[in-house]
């Protein structure tokens, strides 16, 4: 039976792996910027940064009937649970098992929604589009879904163009198909299809969001896809062979979903007993109301993305009220050299992988 907009995912689902796995199938350009990207993340020798980075977000909501409208509450509490959990001021950090609470940080990123538009006008950070499709298809049981994902949503016709990637955090809701919640591009993708798309139900925490999807934390999860964070599992399917290159984050054997509750805890896999998955981190699959953390790890990585790729955000006039005379944002662009890149598991102990383009291999 075909899916309707206001079915519910039991399950989820995060598209960002597929997207990769299309682009890197079918745009070499792309492969050649995320060998790059890994390379100069590996590398990257950066200062503890002390200052907070705030990332101006433009959000584009596409609906098909007046409900997926939504409003402007539940817009806000999206950006609001973005602020607190990359801060680490969400009050449920108190569940992090004590083992893993000296691994818990601060990001220092936050967000707010853009003040100021790319023609330089005054904006609220969000645009409506009524869209002629009842809901923008995803279908997990077709063999090509696993290669291609329909962006359709990021074009005008059905969807809305994105802004500036340069300038701004593009953030798409509407109502996708095949109980998707959501998805992200990887830094070093195309520049018409930059950003996030979150199902409308698990957009925020008002509205029409519903549980267990209803606490925010798809877009904190997709978000840290598009600063270039991993799944936590390293997506091996099972394998225990592979890493999402971050020393702090034990590895584990594949996604934890709805049925793994912090009473759960320990929950081992891939031998990495005593303490288990960090299954509370935001890059697992948990509910909402599962997911805690991200690690001093994580947030070096997301510091490479912001150091690199995406560089030019702190350039960005997205923040700054029109009153202010805007000024130029300096171009940033990747210049490093196309290296191959050589890595090996979190604790020293599996072969080196290396990162091809597409896979670690």
């Amino acid at each position: 039976m075909a899916r309707t907009p206001v079915d519910r995912p039991h399950q989820r689902t995060c598209a960002a792996m597929p997207h990769h796995y299309f682009l890197a199938e079918t745009d070499a350009v792309y492969r050649d910027n995320r060998r790059i990207i890994e390379s100069s993340t590996k590398t990257a020798r950066l200062a503890t940064r002390t200052s907070i980075i705030r990332i101006p977000v433009v959000v584009h909501v596409l609906f098909h009937t007046d409900e997926e409208n939504i409003d402007m509450s539940q817009i806000e509490s999206q950006i609001a649970t973005l602020n607190r959990d990359y801060r680490m001021q969400n009050l449920d950090k108190s569940q992090i098992p004590a083992s893993f609470r000296a691994f818990a940080a601060d990001t220092l990123i936050e967000f707010g929604l853009a003040v100021r538009d790319p023609q330089g006008r005054a904006t609220n950070g969000v645009t409506r589009t009524r869209t002629s499709k009842a809901v923008f298809p995803y279908n997990p049981s077709d063999p090509q879904a696993t290669k291609k994902l329909d962006d359709m949503v990021k074009f005008a016709g059905f969807g809305k163009d994105a802004w500036p990637r340069d300038s701004y955090l593009n953030l798409w809701t509407c109502s996708l198909d095949g109980g998707l919640l959501g998805y992200a591009q990887f830094p070093g993708g195309p520049v018409a299809t930059d950003g996030v798309v979150i199902l409308n139900r698990a957009f925020g925490s008002t509205g029409i969001a519903n549980p267990p999807y209803n606490l925010g934390r798809t877009a904190v999860h997709e978000v840290g896809h598009w600063l270039n964070l991993l799944h936590i599992w390293g997506d091996d399917a099972g394998g225990c062979g592979q890493s999402d290159n971050v020393d702090d984050t034990p590895n584990q054997a594949g996604p934890n979903g709805s049925d793994v509750r912090i009473s759960n805890f320990p929950h081992v896999t891939c031998n990495n007993a005593p303490n288990g998955d960090m299954f509370m981190n935001y890059m697992d699959y948990v509910d909402d109301d599962t997911m805690f953390m991200f690690t001093a790890g994580q947030v070096q990585r997301m510091n490479a993305a912001l150091a690199g790729p995406r560089a030019s955000l702190s350039q960005s006039m997205g923040l700054t009220p029109v009153t202010t005379p805007a000024l130029a944002p300096e171009a940033v662009a990747l210049a490093a050299p196309l290296v191959r890149t050589i890595l090996g598991d979190e604790r020293g102990e599996l072969p080196t992988k290396e990162f091809d383009g597409v896979n670690w291999i």
